[in-house]
């Protein structure tokens, strides 16, 4: 499925105010920009409020890559006992768990041979909505 969008030419600043224009460069499939591998990529809303403290809130739409492999504190998309949960991969000595890395969560997850747990991908992007 394509989605093609207006993509204007002109940058929007972040600092001082610059003369705006209505002049659109072309369209844009957000399909090209935010998706690599289409066959191996699902989108899936986060629900709950655990992982707030990385950006990741309640309501948004993550795009995840089944074919990329987790690195120290990717955030990935884990199935623990049959259910799905976005989560902070984490690497240190020997040791492999899931976190959510929030102050107000204890909800460091070990991940071993004898786990149920199963990584299902890595989020590559975070739609979210500012109002």
């Amino acid at each position: 499925m394509n989605l093609l969008l207006p993509f204007y030419l002109h940058k929007a600043g972040a600092g001082f105010p610059s003369p705006a224009t209505d002049y659109v460069e072309e369209d844009i499939d957000l399909n090209i920009h935010l998706i690599k591998n289409t066959p191996a990529t699902f989108v899936i809303r986060v629900q709950g409020k655990s992982m707030s403290d990385v950006g990741i809130c309640d309501g948004d739409i993550l795009i995840v890559d089944k074919s990329l492999k987790p690195k120290n504190f990717s955030t990935v998309i884990a199935n623990i006992n049959g259910d799905l949960v976005v989560k902070n991969f984490v690497k240190e000595k020997n040791l492999k768990f899931l976190s959510s890395g929030s102050k107000n969560f204890n909800d460091r997850i070990v991940i071993n041979e004898n786990s149920d747990i199963f990584i299902w991908g890595v989020v590559t992007y975070v739609i979210h909505s500012t109002y």
